[in-house]
């Protein structure tokens, strides 16, 4: 008579892995629903004390906030707009993606796919500990050393290639939208390098090996495998960097020229952005002054969160690469 055999898929053992299972999913549910209902809570709230903060200040403005570019919410009659600050934060933010975007992806590849073992962990460490070092180092460096180091490029390119709107104008001057925009550069770069290091080896191996085994060289197998699979990391990581840079406040209130003019020469002596104008002007600010900086913050917030959601767009519409990534 044959005895019935127990197997793992409806045994004892089986059924107290379902129950541990089952036991722990709510608690870890409720947990994670939680989290993400307290974050978005906590911008909720941010977001209403910015608002009720800057009601009053907007109010006593006798000027049109989003096109005014003089700032002048001290005075009898409050004059102040958010033009100018908004312009310079996102023209020095774009300038500082752009420069460190192509670098940091280039790191991270050299770092992942060329560099000896050895080697990369080494680099991987030192662009660690960069990410890690604070935004005030980064301002001393870039007003005591590059801020006189930029007067000759700044020359060379107004002379040579003044045609173009950007490296035009009659002054050229250290402090300059150029200088501000090569510090957040450097301070982002870290950023996006380890994030797209990260990314770049978690690419498929069976395809790497498969692309050289089929004769492609080494970029080619970085450009067909790589790259496509890394896509929607490395945007991550550029608008990580791009909200860091655009919030930056110590280091490019140190350079900025702090003058309330849009101009598109970035050679020349123009340039402020929201937070760089509140770390200047918070301190000797009249309570409508205050208003008028967190206002200008409140601005800042969503800019903020308008280039997360372009962001996500982005990546939304790479689908199999974000499925892959995942």
């Amino acid at each position: 008579m044959a005895t019935p055999t127990r197997t793992r898929e409806s045994g004892p053992a089986m059924r107290r892995s379902a129950f541990r299972r089952s036991r722990g999913d709510g608690p870890f549910r409720f947990a994670s629903t939680g989290a993400g209902v307290v974050l978005l809570a906590i911008m909720a709230a941010i977001g209403v004390f910015l608002v009720v903060k800057a009601v009053p200040a907007l109010q006593a403005n006798t000027s049109h906030f989003l096109t005014e570019l003089t700032w002048q919410p001290n005075a009898t009659q409050p004059v102040f707009g958010i033009g100018a600050l908004a312009f310079g934060t996102l023209l020095s933010s774009l300038l500082a993606l752009v420069i460190a975007t192509p670098v940091a992806v280039g790191v991270a590849l050299f770092i992942s796919h060329y560099a000896p073992r050895r080697l990369a962990s080494v680099l991987g460490y030192v662009v660690d500990l960069l990410a890690a070092v604070p935004s005030v180092v980064y301002g001393l460096w870039g007003v005591t050393f590059l801020v006189p180091f930029m007067l000759g490029p700044s020359k060379f390119l107004n002379d040579y290639l003044g045609w173009i709107p950007l490296f035009g104008g009659d002054t050229v001057v250290g402090k300059s939208m150029l200088t501000a925009s090569l510090v957040l550069a450097i301070m982002i770069l870290p950023i996006i390098a380890a994030i797209s290091r990260e990314v770049f080896l978690q690419a498929p191996k069976m395809q790497e090996e498969a692309a050289l085994a089929l004769g492609a060289t080494r970029w080619e197998m970085i450009r067909m495998s790589v790259l496509p699979f890394g896509r929607p990391g490395v945007i991550s990581a550029a608008m990580l960097g791009l909200g860091r840079a655009m919030g930056e406040t110590i280091a490019v209130a140190l350079i900025f020229p702090a003058t309330f003019k849009i101009s598109f020469q970035i050679l020349g002596p123009y340039g402020n952005s929201i937070a760089a104008n509140i770390a200047n002007g918070f301190g000797e600010a009249t309570e409508v002054g205050r208003g008028a900086l967190i206002a200008s913050g409140l601005v800042l917030f969503l800019i903020t969160l308008l280039v997360n959601m372009a962001a996500r767009f982005v990546i939304a519409r790479r689908k199999e690469y974000a499925r892959a990534a995942a």
